[in-house]
């Protein structure tokens, strides 16, 4: 599967943002889905997942209450709807997928798209 990241950019303090990542190849609905950010030196973290059914999400401690990870099956799409957003939260955003495993570890995805940047200004 092909994975392509969109929907970032710059926002202010307490704004708001969607990104979406959108699936090429296998048939979608067979991934789980996730979503990592990388903020400028420092390590690779986990934001939140989605099973293939979509039924089930985590989250990061960091941004429960404030993201929200949905997807779209008929779409081949996942999202990630960013609230209250922080400068804490400026980073590159990557989506990921994998055929059988949707927990925090992205040594676990097998596949993942380019990465999109969020930049939030205080």
């Amino acid at each position: 599967v092909q994975l392509q990241a969109s929907g970032g950019g710059s926002v202010q303090a307490g704004g708001s943002l969607r990104l979406s990542c959108a699936a090429s190849g296998r048939t979608f609905s067979f991934y789980a889905m996730a979503w990592f950010r990388q903020a400028p030196g420092r390590d690779r973290e986990f934001v939140a997942s989605i099973r293939r059914s979509g039924v089930s999400t985590t989250y990061a401690d960091s941004v429960k209450g404030r993201f929200t990870i949905s997807r779209d099956n008929a779409k081949k799409t996942v999202y990630l709807q960013m609230n209250s957003l922080n400068p804490e939260d400026t980073a590159v955003y990557y989506c990921a997928a994998d055929e059988s495993y949707a927990g925090s570890s992205g040594l676990q995805y097998d596949y993942w798209g380019q990465g999109t940047l969020v930049t939030v200004s205080s």
